[in-house]
């Protein structure tokens, strides 16, 4: 069988996959990091979409089209603010990663890739989010033909490495955070 879990180093921008999921922020109105470079790389109508939308919880997604990205769909997710691992973050960026999931089934997307949830501004600590982001992919994918390919894409080496270290020894049942 295909490995259909793939590991790049990267701007998530430039990725050519039918959608990319966008690390939002509850407004949905653009902001710093990956949120921000979605936004500008998209264009316009991006925001102008985003504003019809309502916003989005903590832990849901929802989706538009891609605009100027070489992606046609993004999917927008909120992650949790890290407060020390006290106020559900491990579950609420799980719910973030399955949630993603769940509307590319629903829309038969075949590739989607994915940038570090909650790791940046959001300050969830990076091996952890690695863990959780690996668990909750390895999950859905054994029970859903759909998407076909998921690409996790990092921007900088460290999480790189500790995504490529995550994918190789299995150690993704961490529940008891």
């Amino acid at each position: 069988m295909k490995e259909r879990i793939i590991l790049l180093k990267g701007d998530i921008t430039t990725i050519d996959t039918d959608a990319i999921v966008n690390a939002a922020n509850e407004s949905l109105l653009g902001g710093g990091g990956v949120d921000g470079a979605i936004h500008r790389a998209a264009g316009p109508g991006l925001l102008n979409e985003c504003r019809k939308l309502n916003g989005c919880k903590t832990g849901d997604a929802k989706i538009t089209a891609g605009y100027n990205l070489p992606s046609s769909i993004v999917i927008h997710t909120v992650g949790p603010i890290w407060h020390g691992g006290h106020r559900d973050e491990h579950t609420l960026l799980a719910s973030s990663y399955r949630r993603s999931l769940e509307i590319a089934r629903e829309k038969n997307i075949r590739s989607i890739a994915f940038p570090n949830i909650s790791t940046g501004v959001y300050g969830f600590p990076a091996d952890q989010a690695a863990l959780v982001a690996i668990r909750e992919v390895r999950r859905f994918l054994e029970n859903n033909s759909m998407p076909e390919e998921v690409v996790f894409v990092t921007f900088s080496d460290e999480n790189y490495n500790l995504y490529q270290k995550s994918l190789a020894d299995g150690t993704i049942d961490q529940e008891g955070w």
